[in-house]
């Protein structure tokens, strides 16, 4: 029996069993961005404004990235072009200085908005399927049937910087707080405030992200086999441990807690390690 062929490269000696039609997602276009976002505004929920107000310093904490509402509209002057309008919502913590006492923890909500212009093609065909609403019509679906779809990859960003701000020194184009999705909302134990405060928090954050557009198309591929999977299933732990001592002989021994090196690895600056040295999550 000839050997099986598994995903990943091919050499050239294997043979192509048939070709296929397949039903698909095509990219049209996509972009990768890395945006600075400068003094973004912190709507910081009821009880953090109350530690806020009071406070005299603050340390940056974390960023999460909680939920990113994409919009897709045609581009009227540029045919096969399409606006993708991305909000980005964040949970922002940070630790406030109130006098001579422990800080105290304080989270909040920041948005952030961001366009990308990029090629979808164009179509009309209008798609329906079994798997549908029963004698109804999809109400998320129909109206977009001749736009691409948008998706859009992102990481939690980094915070760059965070500062304290007067009300009065603060920017009267601050964005109201006021459009935010319940499952947001849902995230905040208490209320968000946008006024009557008199300390406001900014925040400055590092995001990387991933933008592109697709269309549901029939590509033809070849195929070589089934695509059988070739590991077996791992048991529960209950029926089948394994041994502890095979365990322990699995790790290696450490030889720099017996034997300090003589110099310091100095630290990356991947994602990854920037984020772990700066974040308290």
């Amino acid at each position: 029996m000839p050997e099986m062929v598994v995903p990943g490269p091919i050499s050239e000696e294997r043979s192509i069993r048939e070709a296929v039609c397949i039903h698909t997602r095509k990219i049209f276009d996509s972009c990768k961005d890395k945006d600075c976002i400068e003094d973004l505004r912190v709507y910081p929920t009821r009880g953090s404004q109350e530690a806020i107000d009071r406070a005299m310093s603050i340390k940056a904490g974390c960023a999460e990235l909680l939920y990113a509402y994409i919009d897709v509209e045609p581009v009227s002057f540029n045919r096969g072009f399409y606006a993708v309008d991305v909000r980005y919502f964040y949970r922002i913590t940070a630790d406030a200085f109130v006098g001579a006492a422990r800080p105290v923890e304080v989270t909040g909500l920041a948005v952030f908005d961001k366009r990308a212009i990029l090629f979808g093609s164009e179509g009309n065909a209008k798609v329906f399927a079994s798997s549908g609403v029963n004698c109804g019509l999809d109400p998320q679906d129909l109206p977009r049937t001749t736009a691409p779809i948008a998706v859009v990859e992102a990481v939690d960003p980094l915070i760059l910087s965070m500062k304290l701000v007067d009300v009065c020194d603060c920017r009267p184009c601050d964005s109201s707080c006021a459009d935010i999705p319940a499952a947001v909302a849902a995230c905040f134990q208490e209320d968000l405030m946008s006024s009557g405060d008199v300390h406001r928090l900014y925040v400055t954050l590092g995001q990387f992200s991933m933008i592109r557009l697709e269309r549901d198309t029939q590509l033809l591929v070849p195929v070589y086999d089934y695509c059988m999977p070739s590991k077996e299933c791992p048991c529960d732990t209950g029926s089948c441990q394994e041994d502890p001592c095979d365990l322990f002989r699995k790790v290696q021994f450490p030889v720099n807690e017996f034997f300090p090196p003589n110099t310091i690895t100095p630290r990356g600056d991947s994602y990854q390690e920037v984020r772990a040295s700066g974040c308290c999550c």
